[in-house]
């Protein structure tokens, strides 16, 4: 998108005020939080001055299109969802299978779709987990205080947190604190599925 708005001049780079809305600098706020990055890691990730990007989520500058465009590559959504405004008006929102982000385990054995909508990032987020045999996920704790539910679909799940293991079963849903280090294992012999739902400290602030 920002590509094809380049060849035609830039003129419509130079628009993005027209229709970003005031929720622009909340959204690249909470989303540069909820993944714990510092303006600088930002900046950094997407090529947009650190400066700029403060700015931006002051709502104190008009960015252009081909700005928007490098921060949401740089936070994994679509630049869509970033200028989408209207809170207060009916709506269905979909994504589809093919924009969904995916994350995949260190051992390769394990993906974890990212189905949570964006807008709730900062304090809940929800994943669908597909996991071969033997599959880990290796997570560090999330902000203290928060808690994450595991609901089994398919196969068999274990979750260690410090010195405790706990197995589950299809139809079964296991809940721990995930603010320390956590490890989700598909055991048994069978490929896994899930859905993760974590929540998170902010969701009980203020």
């Amino acid at each position: 998108m920002g590509i094809e708005t380049k060849e035609r001049g830039g003129r419509e780079l130079e628009s993005g005020a027209q229709i970003v809305s005031g929720q622009l600098g909340k959204t690249i706020q909470r989303l540069r939080k909820a993944y714990n990055l510092s303006l600088s890691e930002l900046a950094e990730q997407s090529g947009v001055a650190k400066s700029i990007i403060s700015q931006i989520e002051r709502n104190e500058t008009n960015p252009t299109l081909a700005t928007i465009w490098r921060l949401s590559q740089a936070l994994d959504i679509s630049i869509e969802r970033v200028l989408s405004s209207g809170e207060e008006e009916p709506f269905i929102d979909k994504t589809s299978r093919s924009d969904t982000p995916i994350l995949v385990s260190e051992d390769g054995k394990l993906r974890l779709a990212i189905i949570g909508w964006i807008k709730t990032v900062e304090w809940l987020q929800w994943y669908e987990i597909q996991a071969e045999p033997g599959g880990e996920l290796d997570s560090e704790g999330h902000q203290r205080g928060s808690i994450e539910s595991l609901s089994v679909t398919s196969g068999e799940f274990e979750v260690e947190v410090g010195d405790i293991i706990q197995r589950a079963k299809a139809g079964d849903t296991l809940r721990y604190r995930c603010d320390r280090r956590h490890i989700v294992r598909c055991v048994g012999d069978q490929p896994g599925s899930a859905l993760m739902v974590c929540i998170l400290k902010a969701a009980v602030m203020e």
